[in-house]
């Protein structure tokens, strides 16, 4: 077979600067693929941009390009039943992650990912739904992702999918095959490009790795939607910024999921009074999930919270290149310029008794009984 001809299309690596133009490049990819095409996502909607991806992945099946599709039992809840008949009878492969079931509601896979004839990859925060079609400013939530080419980053991606496209299906076999896969595959891999999260993959390397960089870093600047971060994440943040360092969070101003954007805003307090500035976004809702640590660059599907820590199947990327890192602090710059700044004095101002007694419990609710309920519901099949 020849080369496939989207390898000479883009660079090693660039930004998918917002979801138009990343849904404009995967339907682009997805129709030049020749051999094979993986498409996993926590949310695919049966909506306008659905029927759009489902079309281009019939097209693809149609012509012997093996198409196999993953969605989440829960994110994707909303497909009908036959939803999917038209790419089946094409030769596509579906499955549905851990399909709902109360006894391990829990575990859940959050991941966004797309690779095409082993040549290139797309990570980052968007699913597939009409909410994410557009620039972030005027129309569609604020979100971003990645296209890259290194096979480095292709390769343990691949694998990735391949994994939980295998063990798919009832939970019982689930997190049987889970810790088996992880116990296989896993344990011996060496730290690379690609960090993988979730219950049965060990240790957590993103956050390691993110806690290593930072001990030292002079300039970070991280874009969240949904922020609750580990307390040796937030320690580390502050230690940057009293040590001279720039640490600049951009957050939700407007948040698809009020709980956890209570939750985030009663913790402001002590970032601000270490000299980190937050800002929050307000032209629309904040979906991306991104982190600058000096000239590194982390992209993907994982939130800084506790359910991307451990309790959801995440994936993140890094890239260390300086000109990608310095294209998006640009994009960074673009987005502060439309985001209202919280100060230390205007939080403060905010924090009524009944204000801090919701934080407190969400934050509960969210960073205590939420994981307390997902090891719960793993130990049952223990």
């Amino acid at each position: 077979m020849p080369p496939s001809p989207l390898i000479p299309l883009r660079p090693s690596a660039c930004w998918l600067p917002d979801g138009a133009t990343a849904y404009t490049r995967l339907i682009e990819a997805i129709g030049l693929a020749r051999a094979s095409v993986r498409f996993e996502f926590y949310i695919f909607a049966p909506d306008a941009t659905g029927a759009r991806f489902r079309t281009a992945l019939v097209a693809a099946a149609r012509r012997g390009v093996r198409v196999e599709v993953l969605v989440d039992g829960f994110g994707s809840a909303g497909l009908p039943a036959s939803y999917w008949d038209g790419l089946l009878a094409a030769g596509g492969r579906v499955r549905v992650f851990n399909p709902i079931s109360w006894r391990l509601f829990s575990l859940r896979n959050h991941r966004k990912l797309v690779l095409v004839d082993d040549a290139v990859a797309f990570v980052g925060g968007f699913n597939i739904g009409d909410e994410y079609d557009g620039d972030g400013v005027t129309r569609g939530w604020r979100d971003l992702g990645l296209e890259v080419r290194s096979p480095l980053v292709i390769r343990p991606l691949a694998a990735a999918f391949d994994g939980l496209f295998q063990v798919a299906g009832r939970a019982e076999r689930l997190v049987t095959r889970l810790r088996r896969l992880f116990a296989r595959r896993y344990r011996r891999t060496r730290v690379g490009p690609v960090f993988l999260i979730g219950p049965g993959l060990g240790r957590n390397r993103f956050r390691a790795e993110l806690l290593r960089r930072l001990r030292r870093a002079r300039h970070v600047q991280l874009v969240a939607g949904y922020f609750l971060p580990s307390f040796r994440l937030r320690r580390a943040l502050r230690r940057v910024a009293r040590r001279g360092g720039r640490v600049e969070i951009l957050l939700a101003g407007r948040s698809d999921v009020p709980l956890v954007q209570r939750a985030a805003r009663a913790g402001y307090g002590p970032l601000l009074r270490a000299g980190v500035r937050i800002w929050e976004y307000e032209p629309q809702i904040l979906h991306a999930k991104l982190a600058l640590v000096d000239h590194a660059v982390y992209v993907g599907s994982a939130n800084l919270d506790t359910r991307s820590a451990g309790i959801n199947y995440e994936v993140m990327v890094r890239c260390t290149d300086a000109a990608l890192a310095a294209a998006g602090r640009l994009a960074f710059a673009a987005d502060l310029a439309r985001s209202r700044e919280i100060t230390l004095p205007a939080w403060r101002a905010g924090q009524t008794w009944f204000t801090r007694f919701r934080g407190m419990c969400a934050r509960f609710l969210l960073t205590r009984i939420d994981p307390w309920l997902a090891r719960a519901q793993l130990r049952s099949f223990s």
